[in-house]
């Protein structure tokens, strides 16, 4: 019999632990394989506050299910930074997207599941990257601010994707940093993706999607 199938809405993260395979060609395959029990230990007891669920553990990666995208950025940023930092392992990589999936005996399909595994592969050791449909769905994320890397081709994916870093930064740094007057997420003026001046004044966007809706009715966003 064939296990019934729900549709289910959330945050898909992968992470994975960058250069494993050079680990293991180092320290040898127990040694390595300790190292992934050791992960998946770490990433568990994190995810539990979250409310989400480990969904699989694939080699050295790992998917999870977070129902709230703050809390899955959270998690990433978490999972980078701070676990498994007295293992000696090499950098952490962490991608996500939010949105539906079928979910069918405990394991998750679709488009969203896939697109969240190509933005993992995309991210380098150390680093969160979202989609920007993630990014939008949670614009102000406390300590957090998106560092746009522009509209990427992924593998299989249609359309190019616009992709965000989700970086930590002091309360001061945050509140130092100018604001995309389109989605209000704070925007580094040296990696934005856009620059326009309107009576005088200059804004900085995270896309040049947020740049085109300013552009088209700039007293929209500066009333």
């Amino acid at each position: 019999m064939v296990p019934p199938m729900s549709t289910a809405t959330a945050t898909f993260v992968f992470a994975d632990i960058a250069g494993f395979t050079a680990l293991t060609e180092a320290h040898g395959d127990e040694q390595a394989a300790a190292l992934v029990k050791d992960f998946c230990v770490a990433i568990g007891e994190a995810l539990r506050p979250t409310g989400g669920t480990h969904v699989k553990t694939i080699g050295d990666a790992v998917m999870l299910r977070i129902p709230d995208p703050a809390e899955a950025i959270g998690l990433g940023l978490h999972i980078v930074n701070d676990l498994m930092l007295d293992h000696g392992a090499p950098a952490v990589r962490v991608g996500m997207h939010h949105g539906s999936a079928i979910e069918q005996d405990g394991d998750y399909f679709g488009a969203s599941v896939n697109l969240a595994a190509r933005v993992s592969a995309e991210a380098a050791g150390g680093e969160v990257l979202v989609t920007g449909a993630t990014a939008a769905l949670a614009p102000d994320p406390d300590g957090v601010i998106y560092e746009s890397r522009g509209r990427r081709p992924l593998r299989n994916v249609q359309d190019p994707v616009e992709i965000f870093a989700a970086v930590r930064v002091s309360a001061a740094g945050r509140s130092a940093l100018p604001r995309d007057p389109v989605c209000r997420m704070a925007v580094d003026p040296e990696r934005a993706a856009g620059r326009l001046v309107h009576e005088g004044s200059a804004y900085y966007f995270c896309s040049l999607d947020c740049a085109g809706h300013f552009a088209r009715k700039p007293e929209q966003f500066t009333a």
